[in-house]
This record gives structure tokens, C-alpha cells and sequence, in this order.
């Protein structure tokens, strides 16, 4: 059954056009700001199957939603990610399927990702200084993400970005060396204010900075922001005439960052999440198991959307129940 997608909108009447799919909640990284400790098992790994992602995403494609974005934890850990690709990319009206990724496997398989019909890659690196990069991630991959980015910049991507939390010891370092990285490079680089979860509340205090700062620098060294797509996330791109990159930024505590929300959420073991920092969620996966339940699983889509809020809580310091980023892909 197919719906006009004008109706696929809420109570406050923001449209979605944008699936955020958790595949895995396992992470290889140790990223001080998420996983300082690394991952740890905490129950069964009982996340999505091939099957039962390809019945999800064509009922979210069934009311209008033509974007994807796999995430995790870190996606690629799944052995049948490729199939994933495959699986999301043959929806009919999914016309952008997009991935976050921390670059691990990168160099071993941007050419394949991209004939299984993956289109767009977010890498995170969070410092291009190499030291910096193994003391945030845990990992001396630095040299190693950057060659798969490279070898994704020729792989024929429609966009290749980069995602960089931001972090006290970034700003005060600057964004210089950011711009030159861009200078030749056709890459959005976004910054990503740091959040505040449950787990998180000693290092956000030492670390959290305003996104302010970053956009007085873009305004004061002559860069201009970028008009976002209709189906874009949140971040707000810049660009300058001497750089073939973009540098942006995304901040969830500014006022009224929640107004264009465009996106809705399934997490790896198939909860639909209204908000990153909301609490709980409404559980879809008993649907996922027969093709004869797709009308059935639109319309509890459908009729979870009235329940979506005006916004989040950051700034009161409430982040729901929303431990680290890994656990819902961010």
C-alpha cells in the first residue's frame, strides 16, 4: 500500500524523507567521547537480519521516505554488510543509500560498497594530527582511514563527508588546518557539537564547546553557508571560493536546531526512535517477519508519529535514555 509522503509528517508538521538504520550496535573504536572503555557485550547480538532490514526499509519506502543511512556502532563489523547495501539500495523509491563509518575497513572495500549500491559515505576522523587521532579513538589508524577516504574520493561516490566531533582541544587548536584539508579535496568537513548522554556527564563537562566559535571563524575568514537539500541532515555547510571542500557544522544546542527535523530512526534490534535523546521507542520487528504485515507496519509507523515532541531536552541536560552515540548511530 502506498502513501502520499506530503502526509508523512508529524504533529508539528516537518515532513520525513530520511532513515537513520542502526545495524549493529558493536563499535571497534574506543572514542573517549563514546566508547572510552571500548564496547561491551550486553546482551544477546540479536540485531536486524538481511530480511527483515529489506521489509523495513520498504515499508519507510512505501511512505515516502527515499533516503537511508546505515550506521551502527560501526556498520561494517557486520559480515553480510554488503548484502545490507544490496538489500536497502533495491528498494523501489530509496534513491540515496548513505553510511557512517569510522573508516576501519574502508581501504579494503569502498570499490564494492559502491557496486552494491552504496551512494554516499560519512567517515568520522576527529583529528587529522595523529597522535590527537589515536588518543580520541584508541587506534594509530589515522594514515589508514585517510588512504580509504582518498580511495573513496575515486570510487565514484556522489558525496564523500567527513564528521569531526567537536571538542575543547579542537577549537583551541583552530580550524585552520581543517581549511587546508579541503583546499583540494571535493569533502565536506562537519563539525559535530558534543552531546551530552548518560555516560558521558565528567567528560562533556570538561570538553563540551559551543558551536558559536566555529561559525565566527567560518564567518570572519570569508566562508559562506551552503542552502541545505530538502533531504539533508542537520548540518549547515559552508564554502569559500579557494576551497574545493565545504566545512560545516551541526548544533544541537542552538535554538531551534529541532525545526527541520527530517528523519526518523530504527535501531539495530528494530525500535522506531522518534529522537536521538528520547526514551525508549515503539517496537517494529514483530512486523519485520512476514511480507503480508507491510501495510500493517506503515501504518504503526504512521500512527507513532503523533508522538514525536517539538524538540529535545539538551539544554536542560536531559538526554532521555540514550547511554552513548554508538547505540543508536548518533
Amino acid at each position: 500500500m502506498a502513501f502520499d509522503a506530503g502526509k508523512i509528517t508529524d504533529g508539528f508538521g516537518r515532513r520525513f524523507h530520511y532513515l537513520r538504520l542502526s545495524v549493529t550496535e558493536v563499535c571497534n573504536f574506543s572514542c573517549t567521547y563514546c566508547l572510552p572503555n571500548g564496547w561491551k557485550k550486553t546482551g544477546p547480538l540479536s540485531f536486524l537480519t538481511v530480511d527483515e532490514i529489506g521489509r523495513l526499509v520498504a515499508g519507510f519506502s512505501d511512505l515516502g521516505l527515499s533516503k537511508v543511512r546505515l550506521t551502527g556502532g560501526e556498520p561494517t563489523v557486520r559480515k553480510d554488510f554488503n548484502a545490507i547495501i544490496q538489500t536497502v539500495a533495491s528498494a523501489p523509491g530509496v534513491a540515496k543509500v548513505a553510511m557512517t563509518t569510522n573508516g576501519w575497513n574502508l581501504a579494503r572495500h569502498a570499490t564494492d560498497w559502491r557496486a552494491s549500491g552504496l551512494s554516499h559515505i560519512n567517515v568520522s576522523i576527529d583529528s587529522i594530527d595523529p597522535q590527537t587521532f589515536h588518543e580520541i579513538t584508541g587506534h594509530d589508524k589515522l594514515n589508514q582511514v585517510l588512504a580509504g577516504l582518498d580511495l573513496a574520493l575515486a570510487a565514484g561516490y556522489s558525496a564523500v563527508k567527513v564528521n569531526a566531533v567537536l571538542l575543547r582541544e579542537t577549537a583551541e587548536a583552530g580550524f585552520d588546518g581543517w581549511a587546508r584539508f579541503v583546499r583540494d579535496r571535493p569533502v565536506a568537513v562537519r563539525f559535530i557539537e558534543l552531546m551530552k548522554t548518560t555516560d558521558n556527564d565528567a567528560y562533556f563537562a570538561r570538553h563540551h564547546v559551543k558551536a558559536q566559535g566555529l561559525r565566527d571563524w567560518l564567518d570572519q575568514n570569508g566562508w559562506t553557508p551552503s542552502e541545505r537539500a530538502f533531504d539533508a541532515g542537520p548540518a549547515l555547510e559552508y564554502r569559500h571560493p579557494d576551497h574545493t571542500g565545504a566545512i560545516g557544522l551541526i548544533a544541537p544546542y542552538a535554538p531551534g536546531f529541532c525545526d527541520s527535523c527530517n528523519r526518523l530512526r530504527v535501531t539495530a534490534r528494530g525500535k522506531l526512535r522518534l529522537c536521538l535523546f528520547g526514551d525508549g521507542g515503539v517496537d517494529l520487528r514483530d512486523l519485520l517477519q512476514d511480507d503480508d504485515d507491510r501495510e500493517a507496519l506503515t501504518q504503526r509507523i504512521m500512527s507513532s508519529l503523533g508522538g514525536k515532541s517539538a524538540g529535545h531536552n539538551l539544554a536542560l541536560g536531559r538526554s532521555g535514555d540514550l547511554r552513548n552515540l554508538a547505540q543508536l548511530g548518533g
